[in-house]
């Protein structure tokens, strides 16, 4: 089965997600198509299969799903080619679930280095084809204003008979195609630039929390890395906090999941409120968040984070669809010095372990890491 037969000639693909429509009928006319052009419109119809795959198969687009059509189409994974070939041909679904236990069972990246290469070769696919947009833009251009020269001299010709007149007309044909193919490669640049706008949009969305507006887990372990690296190679101190809303699972059900949402976008601002271009905060899944404080020592980063959470805990709230008091609204937090420990992993480790520790001791106050606290992360009830 190729990408060619039936189970891919699908109304919606990708082109049309991502905002520029169906493409022209096949029996539309068109101007020969030079190397470069062809390239370009199988990068174009390439993408227009991968939306088909997916709405054929009905899978949300995300970092496996956009990979996973891509290696299958192009036949980059000739092994999960075999296992959908095979899932199809028994009838049964290609779903999300079905995906996520055959990368399992082959032990294939993680979902962030999926998306990273899958980005990366879209940029690529984009680059080159702006690069060659541009390029045969440029040279249509030049050859139109060389041609358009020629043909006035040839019209000035009155008297060398019915030759020349005939060469007059094919060079007026050759420059009515070639300025079509100019007014075709300025619509190609102007989609090359909306493709890397839409693109651009597609990661800050693939790497943004939508219920809180933070940047969430994916994102955060890149800034992590990256901040590690950045502040180890300068000598600066480095620390992070891990912070869970205290009982929040009996706000969601005493008050219902809006409100619970409302909660977490509440506590999301408080934290939002005190960072800046050294203090990095993420929503790291449920009700938990994770703070990095870059050229901050252990003490200053404490003091920043105790203030926030006791003014938090100052507040008393109401639930304003139903008027009932949500009460004393508090978070308990772990922190840890990151490089007091082996790596930045183990740092990790070490301030979910002290977070488990404040939620042991009471809830709503934060615990600082020991050196001792590098072990497996422990669990703790909400």
């Amino acid at each position: 089965m190729t990408a060619h037969d039936p189970l891919f000639a699908r109304p919606v693909g990708l082109l049309g997600w991502l905002g520029f429509g169906a493409r022209p009928p096949a029996e539309a006319a068109a101007p020969e198509v030079l190397p470069t052009e062809r390239r370009d419109a199988s990068r174009l119809r390439q993408l227009d299969e991968i939306g088909s795959f997916l709405t054929y198969h009905q899978l949300e687009i995300n970092a496996e799903t956009l990979t996973t059509a891509f290696n299958y189409l192009t036949g980059a994974d000739p092994h999960l080619a075999r296992l959908i070939d095979r899932q199809m041909q028994a009838r049964k679904p290609v779903t999300l679930a079905w995906l996520e236990e055959i990368f399992a069972e082959t032990g294939q990246g993680s979902e962030l280095a999926m998306l990273a290469q899958l980005m990366e070769r879209l940029e690529t696919s984009i680059d080159e084809f702006g690069k060659t947009s541009h390029d045969a833009h440029r040279a249509t251009s030049e050859y139109n204003s060389a041609l358009e020269a020629h043909v006035n001299e040839l019209e000035q010709v009155t008297k060398a008979g019915a030759v020349i007149s005939e060469l007059a007309t094919i060079a007026k044909v050759m420059l009515k195609r070639t300025r079509d193919i100019e007014r075709q490669m300025l619509r190609s640049e102007a989609q090359t630039r909306t493709l890397r706008r839409r693109l651009d949009e597609a990661r800050r969305s693939a790497e943004e929390d939508h219920l809180t507006g933070l940047p969430n887990r994916r994102a955060f372990e890149a800034r992590y890395e990256e901040e590690y690296r950045l502040a180890r190679a300068a000598a600066e101190p480095m620390c992070l906090a891990f912070c869970d809303i205290d009982h929040f699972k009996q706000i969601n059900d005493s008050h219902g999941h809006d409100a619970g949402d409302r909660v977490l976008k509440l506590v999301a601002e408080a934290l939002a409120r005190i960072s800046d271009d050294r203090c990095h905060v993420a929503r790291h899944g449920g009700e938990e968040f994770v703070l990095l404080f870059r050229d901050t020592p252990l003490p200053a980063a404490f003091d920043r984070l105790e203030q926030l959470r006791d003014q938090l805990a100052g507040r008393r709230l109401i639930n304003r669809a139903t008027d009932l008091p949500f009460g004393q609204i508090t978070f308990s937090a772990g922190m840890a010095d990151v490089f007091a420990y082996p790596d930045r992993r183990v740092a990790l480790k070490a301030a979910d372990a002290a977070l488990y520790r404040a939620k042991q001791e009471g809830r709503n106050r934060i615990v600082l890491a020991t050196p001792e606290d590098g072990v497996a992360p422990q669990l703790y009830a909400a």
